[in-house]
């Protein structure tokens, strides 16, 4: 897929076109939830998912979402994001719109989490509180918590 979005934008979920040093820097600087990611997870992350779009202004990486799925019942949506100067113009709810409407992840079931986007993913159809159970996790820093 790739979608042209008018005046030099467009989107792509050609995994081979992703910039990584462009995705890395942004969440491991600048992101909320990545702060001090290595470049090693995040080029793990895109090697493991099951679908990444970015976003591009005239080539260059400006957004990025991905997927994490089993492709048949259940999807996560991790790591949006659009660069400051592009923000304010729609284009974060056209890169997740894609990602969660365009290929074979249409009919899955989406979650994510998110500490400030909630009204952008409202637009979407996401809803706090949308699930027929309650959200069960497990931190990663638990796992090294000492056994009772």
């Amino acid at each position: 897929m790739r979608r042209d979005l008018g005046e030099g934008l467009e989107l792509d979920d050609d995994r081979e076109r992703i910039d990584v040093d462009a995705v890395h820097a942004y969440i491991s600087k600048e992101s909320y939830w990545g702060l001090g990611r290595p470049r090693e997870k995040v080029v793990r992350t895109i090697e493991g998912s099951a679908r990444v779009v970015g976003l591009y202004h005239e080539g260059r990486q400006v957004g990025f979402a991905r997927a994490v799925s089993d492709r048949t019942t259940i999807a996560y949506l991790a790591d949006v994001y659009v660069l400051e100067p592009f923000r304010g113009r729609g284009l974060g709810l056209e890169l997740i719109r894609e990602m969660i409407e365009g290929g074979d992840l249409a009919s899955v079931h989406w979650m994510l989490h998110t500490a400030d986007a909630q009204g952008l993913y409202a637009h979407l159809g996401f809803r706090e509180g949308a699930q027929r159970y309650p959200l069960m996790e497990k931190a990663r820093e638990a796992s090294s918590l000492p056994r009772p």
